[in-house]
């Protein structure tokens, strides 16, 4: 971290008429912070939201402290880009704002995002949605059953367990109730969603 003899704020490395007195090993320090800052402030809220008993003015003390770390990263480039950072919930990114933002299905897929995982979004001018995995959770790999239910929901469970599956995933894989599946979810804790890494098909 920065040493207080030596602490540069964000507005300092944003304002480009000061960017000659901050050296690029400075500019990266801060970035690091706030990025750290961020990543512990959003795992502290979902710590909090896996707790049965949970604290209601603690888990909402945990997201205002994310919603002020994040305000720091919503930049704006050249006055055409706007870079927001939040947590993957296994369908949506949950920006540090409580906005749900729309992950695309095949990117989530492609990508096997995991719930938990940071994610890095970029809204540019012509309002085009760009996301980019920045801090991903620790994983873990299960091989279970794949089943459908009757409005054509996918799942993957276990004799006690039952994860949320993305259709774009299962279809990519041309998965088929009764098959197994291949899942990664949290290493730690436990989790509504899973991401398929591929599917062994039935005889």
């Amino acid at each position: 971290m920065l040493g207080k003899n030596k602490k540069i704020q964000l507005d300092d490395v944003l304002n480009i008429d000061g960017l000659d007195e901050i050296d690029n090993a400075e500019q990266l320090e801060v970035v690091k912070e706030i990025l750290e800052n961020t990543q512990a402030s959003i795992k502290k809220a979902l710590s909090l939201l896996k707790e049965k008993d949970v604290d209601a003015k603690s888990l909402l003390e945990s997201l205002k402290d994310t919603r002020e770390v994040s305000r720091g990263m919503e930049t704006t480039e050249m006055g055409s880009e706007r870079v927001i950072e939040g947590v993957f919930n296994g369908e949506k990114m949950v920006g540090g704002d409580g906005i749900e933002y729309v992950v695309p299905a095949n990117y989530a897929s492609k990508s096997k995002l995991v719930e938990g995982d940071i994610l890095k979004l970029t809204i540019r001018k012509d309002g085009s949605f760009i996301y980019k995995q920045i801090g991903p959770v620790a994983r873990k790999q299960i091989v279970v059953t794949l089943v459908q239910n009757d409005t054509g929901e996918w799942y993957a469970v276990d004799d006690n367990e039952r994860w949320k599956l993305l259709t774009a995933s299962v279809t990519y894989f041309h998965g088929a109730p009764g098959d197994e599946v291949v899942i990664l979810i949290p290493a730690d804790g436990s989790s509504k969603w899973a991401a398929v890494e591929n599917v062994i098909k039935g005889h």
